[in-house]
C-alpha cells in the first residue's frame, strides 16, 4: 500500500510534554508524519468500536513517550471519512496501522495487550516476542530479572537457560530447535527463554558475563552449573540435557559453516600467492577484502556471489574477487585494509581506487558494466570542529561513564539516513555546549565494528541513550534538530526505570 497522505483530517492524540490528550485539526498526516518519525494510528469505524481498545492505546501512550507516537483516526467524522477514503483504510471495526520515518511502514502484528504494544513500539521492524509464537508454547519464557530469580528459587528440575536478542540471527535460527526440543524434554527439564537486550536486563548480562547471543547456560538448585556445550540443533540439546558436561569434556563440534571460499560459486578467492599474477592477468578486477566475523560482510556475500554469477553468465567483461584479510593480512596491509568490507578496484593490472557505490547485486554489476571512480569523498565527520564527541573502542567507556546524559549515534560514513541526520545532531549538540553533564557522541561503525556488535547496531543510524554509561535504551524518535533537543532535555521522561 503506498497510501497519498495529503488530507485534513482531526487528529486526536497524546501530548507527552503536557501529558494530556487533545484534538485539533491540522492540514495533513503527512506534514504530522515528517516530524514524527514512528507512529502507530488507529483508524475506527466510529468512536464507539475504539471504546475496547483506547483504555490500551492510553497506557502505551504514556509508556513510550519519547520513543514513538499514538494517533487516533474516527473513520466516520467528516474529515478522517475523508482521510480513510484516501488512504483505503476501511474498518470493519478498528486497524491498527505503522509509519515510519513519513511513511506506511507495516500493519500492527502483535497481541492486543499493553507489553506487546509497547514492545512494538520500541522497535516497530523486530518480529513477534518468542513468548507470541504458538510453536513455543513449552519454553518457560522469563519475564524480567525477578522472574528468572523466582525461576531459579523455585524450580526443582534442571534449567537450561537460552539469553538471547530478538534481532540476533543465530537465536532465530535456534529459537524453533530450542522449542521443539523443550517440548520433549518438559517431564525432566525446562527450557527457557529470556530476552536480555533490554535495561531491565543489564544487571542478568553483567551477572552472567553474557557477551554474545545466544548464551546458554545450564543451572540446576538455583546455581549455574556450566555453559551449555551441546550442538545447536534439538538433538543436540536433548543429547546434552540428558548428560549435561561442560565443554572440556565434550567432543570438538563440526564447523558450524564452511569458510567462504570452500562455497561453490563464481567469486574467486585469492591469496598472497595467487593474487599479483591474477590482478595482471585480468583487466577488470573488483576485490572484497573481507573477515570471517564481520556481519556487514555475511549481509553482502550473497548479492556479491550473485553479481558474479550475473557477470559470468551475461559475458560482461570482469571479475568479482574476494580476500580473507584476517587469514592473508599482507595483502590486507599492502592495500591499507582498516574495516570490513573494504572493496577496490584494480584495472589494468594496479590498483585504481576504493569502490564507493551501492552493496547491492545491481549496484555492482551496473558498476563492473562501466567502472568509474566514486565522487570525491567528503570530508570525515571526525575531522569537521562540532560539539559531538567522536568515540572509539578504548575511550567508549570512560567517557559515557562521566556524562549524565548521553546519547550516541552510531553510523556508517556511506550511510544516507546518517549523512541526512548529521547536521540535525550536531546542531543539537550546540545547544548543550554548556552543559556537561550532557553529550552528544557518534561512533564510526566501519572502524569500530566490535563496538558496535557489542552494543547491537543492525542498521544505520542507530541512537541509544546512556545515563552514566548505563540503563541504556534504543531512541526511536525523530531526526530534527528540535527532535534531538528535546528529548535530551528531559531524557529520563522517556524511560519510568531511570
Amino acid at each position: 500500500m503506498s497510501p497519498t497522505l495529503d488530507s485534513p483530517l482531526l487528529y486526536c492524540f497524546w501530548d507527552h510534554s503536557q501529558e494530556r490528550e487533545y484534538c485539533q485539526r491540522l492540514q495533513s498526516l503527512k506534514k504530522v508524519l515528517k516530524t514524527r518519525t514512528n507512529v502507530l494510528v488507529l483508524f475506527a469505524n466510529g468512536e464507539k468500536n475504539a471504546e475496547s481498545i483506547l483504555p490500551l492505546f492510553d497506557k502505551v501512550a504514556h509508556e513510550v513517550r519519547g520513543q514513538g507516537t499514538l494517533l487516533f483516526v474516527d473513520c466516520k467524522t467528516k474529515d478522517g471519512k475523508k482521510l480513510c477514503r484516501n488512504l483505503k483504510v476501511s474498518p470493519a471495526m478498528y486497524e491498527l496501522k505503522h509509519y515510519k520515518d513519513g511513511v506506511f511502514h507495516k500493519d500492527y502484528d502483535r497481541l492486543l495487550q499493553e507489553k506487546s504494544m509497547v514492545s512494538f513500539m520500541q522497535n516497530p521492524a523486530a518480529e513477534p516476542p518468542w513468548s507470541e509464537d504458538p510453536t513455543s508454547e513449552d519454553v518457560r519464557h522469563i519475564e524480567g530479572p525477578s522472574d528468572f530469580e523466582k525461576l531459579l528459587r523455585k524450580e526443582k528440575k534442571p534449567v537450561l537457560t537460552m539469553f538471547y536478542a530478538p534481532w540476533c540471527g543465530h537465536c532465530k535460527r535456534l529459537k524453533p530447535e530450542f522449542a521443539e526440543a523443550a517440548t520433549e524434554l518438559k517431564r525432566e527439564a525446562v527450557l527457557a527463554g529470556m530476552d536480555v537486550d533490554t535495561p531491565d536486563a543489564y544487571g542478568v548480562r553483567q551477572a552472567l558475563n553474557i557477551t554474545g547471543f545466544p548464551t546458554l547456560i545450564y543451572f540446576q538448585n538455583g546455581a549455574k552449573i556450566h555453559d551449555y556445550a551441546g550442538g545447536r540443533d534439538k538433538a543436540g540439546i536433548i543429547e546434552w540435557m540428558r548428560n549435561p558436561r561442560p565443554a572440556d569434556e565434550m567432543p570438538p563440534p563440526p564447523d558450524a559453516e564452511p569458510a567462504w571460499s570452500e562455497t561453490e560459486s563464481d567469486v574467486v578467492h585469492l591469496t598472497t600467492d595467487t593474487f599479483d599474477q591474477f590482478i595482471a592477468d585480468n583487466p577488470s578486477v573488483l576485490v572484497m577484502f573481507y573477515a570471517p566475523w564481520c556481519g556487514h560482510c555475511k549481509a553482502m556475500k550473497p548479492e556479491y556471489a550473485e553479481a558474479a554469477a550475473t557477470l559470468k553468465g551475461d559475458a560482461v567483461s570482469g571479475v568479482l574477487a574476494a580476500i580473507d584479510a584476517t587469514a592473508e593480512t599482507a595483502l590486507g596491509e599492502r592495500y591499507g585494509v582498516k574495516g570490513y568490507p573494504s572493496i577496490k578496484y584494480f584495472g589494468g593490472g594496479q590498483l585504481r581506487y576504493d569502490y564507493g557505490y551501492g552493496r547491492t547485486k545491481d549496484d555492482l554489476v551496473e558498476f563492473m558494466m562501466e567502472p568509474k571512480a566514486p565522487p570525491p569523498p567528503e570530508k570525515d565527520w571526525t575531522e569537521i570542529e562540532s560539539e559531538i564527541a567522536h568515540l572509539t573502542e578504548e575511550d567508549f567507556k570512560p567517557f559515557l561513564k562521566k556524562k549524565k546524559h548521553a546519547l550516541v549515534m552510531f553510523y556508517a560514513p556511506w550511510c544516507g539516513h546518517c549523512k541526512a541526520a548529521k547536521p540535525e545532531y550536531t546542531s543539537a549538540a550546540e545547544q548543550f555546549a554548556d552543559d556537561k553533564k550532557v553529550s552528544f557522541a557518534a561512533v564510526d561503525c566501519t572502524l569500530y565494528q566490535s563496538l558496535c556488535t557489542l552494543h547491537q547496531v543492525t542498521g544505520f543510524p542507530t541512537f541509544k541513550y546512556f545515563n552514566f554509561g548505563k540503563k541504556d535504551f534504543r531512541y526511536n524518535g525523530g531526526r530534527t534538530e528540535p527532535d534531538f533537543v528535546e528529548f535530551m532535555s528531559n531524557p529520563t521522561s522517556a524511560r519510568d526505570e531511570l
